[in-house]
């Protein structure tokens, strides 16, 4: 029987390493980033019920969110209405599951840390936005003024802001609470949260579109964040949504490229180990 040397060993720990090492590179995302957040300063007890409930439902999102854009769920604890817990995520309306369930994992992960023991709390990622409270927002319309954003000004120029009006009104019509446009160098994007009527979508989008447009001017881009609903756009080529929508056929090539460099690193590793073993085996034998 052959020995099996040292050497052989650690060359064959090398190979299985380098081998479980190949992996698919994920793809560079802006979904992550941080927008804004939100808690009230009512305070729940740390290893209390609440705390148990709390992470049962942001468990229940992250979950949900592998293969539906927006869910909400409601658990109550005891008899009163001080029991019971709301919570739901929207993601973005022009993303891939993939994206969907990585961005609201990223934000239950930070909302924690962001709200500790906070009975309510909110996070609004650019993928996505959940909330949690102990009093109902659910099917409630909101307008209220969380975030608003604007760009630098270039100066009035009305055929870039003839643009953008045509973009964001565009924007009020469609079907769904999801609306991404553009033309030329404009960009436009709006959405309401899943658990709004279609005319309370309507109305909340038109607000936010009317005060972007108001408290923005002619800047390059403007974001504007109501309580239920947003309007975005960017001029001058920025595009600060398709960065996030990831086309498929891309991300194939880039999928079968990644793994064909990883089957011939692979091979390259196999043929190494052969012609080290042969060797080994050559002198042992001599």
């Amino acid at each position: 029987m052959v020995a099996i040397t040292s050497s052989l060993l650690l060359t064959l720990s090398t190979f299985i390493v380098s081998f479980s090492s190949l992996y698919i590179p994920s793809r560079s995302s802006s979904i992550d980033p941080f927008v804004y957040g939100g808690c009230t300063q009512e305070k729940y007890a740390p290893n209390s019920p609440y705390e148990s409930n709390i992470n049962s439902l942001l468990t229940s999102l992250v979950n949900s969110a592998t293969y539906s854009s927006y869910n909400n769920y409601t658990v109550m604890m005891g008899s009163s209405p001080q029991d019971v817990i709301y919570d739901f995520y929207q993601c973005r309306g022009d993303l891939f599951m993939p994206d969907c369930a990585t961005s609201v994992a990223r934000a239950v992960s930070q909302v924690g840390s962001f709200c500790p023991y906070n009975s309510s709390g909110a996070l609004q990622l650019q993928g996505c936005y959940i909330k949690y409270d102990n009093t109902t927002f659910l099917g409630v319309e909101d307008k209220t003024m969380v975030l608003k954003k604007c760009g630098w000004s270039v100066g009035y120029d009305s055929d870039g802001m003839c643009r953008r009006d045509s973009v964001l009104a565009a924007l009020v019509g469609s079907s769904g609470p999801c609306s991404v446009g553009g033309s030329g160098n404009v960009q436009g994007l709006a959405q309401c949260v899943g658990d709004l009527i279609f005319t309370e979508c309507q109305d909340c989008v038109m607000e936010a579109i009317g005060r972007v447009k108001s408290e923005c001017g002619g800047a390059v881009y403007g974001d504007m964040f109501l309580a239920k609903c947003y309007a975005r756009y960017s001029t001058g080529g920025a595009q600060f949504y398709s960065k996030m929508h990831h086309d498929k056929s891309s991300n194939e090539g880039e999928k079968t490229f990644a793994i064909i460099i990883g089957l011939l690193d692979g091979v390259s590793l196999l043929v190494i180990l052969l012609t080290f073993v042969r060797k080994v085996f050559g002198e042992n034998g001599k």
